[in-house]
């Protein structure tokens, strides 16, 4: 249903969602694809060597920008390019703290090197972009600083906001997500979605240690048996309906926020925010198919949205790991 009822309905309104990805290494979000058409997609990453080229049509409009995102001014910025792509950032990994973890390897430091930089501000200006709608942040902590950076009228019109905050101390200086949480919460935010990703609680050294014992324990072994904990978390914050109503915001505003809703599988979000709609400004043809996309979700759900459910209890990284596997280079 969402695949075209909803980007028919945007079209059919003129509305072009704005989605910024930042950390776009591997691919945009598979979320995003049923309104990819209808969209402006801008994406940033300072690290070339898992950054894909976006086909021309999946878009209506992409870039991808080969920058890293900061939260202060500046044309550059030092940057830590890990032994792992996923985990380079602009922060030093603190290996003191990963070392009690068996992935630490993957935050070696490979090279320090200045890169270009810019804020979200500096590139709304270049490039013209009329706002930002959604916004996926993966900078390996410094997700909530960089939000909180944005213009306060800009940051006040993002509806829905994609992080992957730590539950440890894996950069020295992070945002954590008990941080990020309690400032998003105060800001008009919900929690939506929230996936952990974990990691073996052992050192290497011990691991090392072992195998002089028993050389049948590897490191594909111990994975297999040892129990993941907690390490960091996908989460997604949609913004709450009485924030929309107090900010005064308009009928695009309330559109995107209810296909937000949908996209994110959730039905019954949706249908708040179609009655609010309906409430704030008035029940026309935009209001009754809001109501009615969302009521034939609600109670005929997508096998779709159902396999999408299961997919993301792979938190992002851990996923990415699995296909960089598959392509046969060793973590």
């Amino acid at each position: 249903m969402t695949q075209r009822a909803i980007p028919e309905l945007l079209s059919k309104l003129s509305i072009y969602p704005v989605l910024v990805d930042i950390g776009a290494a591997g691919s945009p979000p598979d979320v995003w694809k049923d309104i990819a058409k209808c969209s402006i997609y801008m994406g940033f990453d300072p690290d070339l060597r898992e950054l894909h080229e976006l086909p021309g049509s999946q878009f209506h409009k992409s870039l991808i920008i080969n920058e890293a995102v900061t939260s202060q001014e500046g044309e550059e910025v030092s940057f830590y390019f890990t032994k792992w792509p996923y985990c380079s950032s602009t922060l030093k990994p603190d290996l003191d703290s990963l070392s009690n973890y068996l992935f630490c390897n993957l935050f070696e430091v490979e090279s320090k090197r200045t890169v270009k930089s810019t804020t979200l501000n500096t590139a709304i200006d270049r490039f013209s972009l009329p706002c930002i709608d959604w916004l996926k942040l993966d900078t390996q902590g410094t997700d909530l600083r960089i939000f909180k950076s944005l213009r306060p009228e800009t940051r006040g019109r993002v509806l829905a906001l994609d992080i992957e905050p730590g539950l440890i101390d894996a950069y020295i200086g992070e945002d954590l997500f008990v941080d990020a949480h309690r400032e998003l919460m105060e800001m008009g935010f919900w929690l939506s979605s929230l996936q952990i990703g974990g990691a073996a609680r052992m050192r290497r050294t011990s691991l090392d240690r072992l195998r002089e014992v028993d050389s049948v324990v590897n490191e594909e072994f111990v994975e297999k048996r040892v129990r993941k904990s907690p390490g960091w978390v996908g989460a997604r914050y949609l913004r709450d309906l009485d924030y929309m109503v107090d900010s005064d915001l308009g009928r695009r505003e309330y559109t995107l926020l209810w296909t937000f809703a949908l996209l994110d599988d959730q039905p019954g979000y949706a249908l708040d925010a179609a009655f609010t709609y309906q409430d704030v400004f008035t029940c026309d043809e935009t209001a009754k198919s809001m109501m009615e996309l969302a009521i034939k979700m609600l109670k005929y759900p997508q096998r779709r949205s159902i396999i999408s459910r299961a997919k993301s209890i792979i938190p992002i990284r851990v996923r990415r790991r699995i296909r960089r596997f598959k392509s046969q280079v060793r973590i």
